[in-house]
């Protein structure tokens, strides 16, 4: 029997790289997209055909976490075997200009997801797979981070996501619901949203070498990542749900990088030098720094097979590869207007 996976999020990076991964799996994959007057289902407009068709597999919701009768009505309406919770205000800084907006679509968000699995699985089991995330560490008590480490979160962001884990494995415990939180460190792809530091990386230097931009301004250049491919993640997301019991798990490289780091990767890729046409900016540094994060993924290896694919240089080197093709384009629409 076909199975059903319902993702929250579906329009990020990492629910585009799920949806991929799932339709490969035969799954029939309903995700929820926020309404808007524009469009903002770029990432899967290559997965996703009419769904009238009868052989459409991929099938889109309007829908926001914040709406906790509706998102259950859902719910209980496509019956999914898999909930993937992907959606939310994911950006660091700006949760501190947003807190409120935060906490309703991350801590709430996830709640309300969890209400509803709560009732469907009245009816028929359901299993629920929370994204959780290494800035809960925050200001951290023990490197590298473990499944055991505990939080000090340091931006609205992150208190929202402690709220998310810890209910998660509250409502495992209280109603026997399959529900795994993910922690997942730094995962970056050519489909990071381009205010993330990494693609702001890659997306300036592809432009600074075909001449469209002069300078990248960033800020706290000595904050240190453990950084992973988005697509290995989503991969380790998947093998938590089909796991015989659900429990927490890290997501990690086990290697870190400083921003200065992944500075030399991008640029030297493209033979530029990246101190030529990078400046700092006070405006990029947070309130609240976090320093250093560095997962240890053992658990994740030992329980279910996982582990890391693709190298932080790799990574880079992907990433300018899919952006340096885009600022040529970006280059050859200027010149030929």
């Amino acid at each position: 029997m076909t199975k059903k996976a319902l993702i929250t999020g579906i329009t990020g990076q990492d629910g585009s790289y799920l949806a991929e991964l799932l339709l490969e799996k035969d799954y029939e994959v309903h995700g929820i997209v926020r309404r808007s007057s524009t469009f903002n289902t770029d990432r899967i407009e290559h997965i996703y055909i009419d769904p009238h068709d009868k052989n459409a597999k991929l099938f889109l919701h309007y829908g926001d976490l914040t709406d906790g009768q509706s998102l259950t009505n859902l719910v209980l309406n496509v019956e999914p075997d898999e909930i993937y919770n992907l959606g939310a205000q994911s950006h660091v800084r700006v949760s501190f200009d947003a807190p409120v907006y935060t906490v309703q679509t991350v801590a709430v968000g996830a709640l309300n997801v969890l209400e509803a699995a709560r009732q469907l699985n009245q009816q028929k089991q359901v299993r629920v797979y929370q994204a959780s995330s290494s800035e809960m560490y925050g200001d951290v008590f023990e490197t590298p981070q473990t499944e055991k480490t505990p939080f000090c979160p340091q931006s609205p962001y992150a208190c929202a996501k402690v709220y998310a884990f810890h209910q998660t494995v509250n409502y495992r415990h209280a109603y026997n619901l399959f529900a795994c939180n993910g922690i997942l460190f730094n995962h970056e792809s050519p489909r990071r949203g381009e205010t993330f530091v990494t693609r702001k990386i890659t997306r300036a230097a592809t432009r600074i070498k075909v001449g469209l931009q002069e300078k990248l301004y960033l800020g706290n250049l000595d904050a240190k990542r453990d950084w992973g491919y988005a697509k290995d993640y989503v991969r380790g997301m998947w093998m938590m749900l089909q796991h015989d019991t659900p429990d927490d798990y890290v997501l990690a490289t086990g290697e870190t990088y400083t921003i200065r780091q992944f500075l030399d990767y991008t640029f030297q890729y493209l033979d530029l030098d990246w101190k030529e046409f990078v400046e700092t900016d006070p405006r990029y540094y947070r309130p609240t720094e976090v320093d250093l994060l560095l997962g240890d993924c053992s658990k994740a290896k030992e329980k279910l097979g996982w582990e890391p694919e693709t190298s932080c240089k790799e990574l880079a080197e992907l990433m300018v590869d899919h952006d340096l093709e885009l600022a040529r384009s970006e280059a050859s629409r200027q010149a030929t207007a």
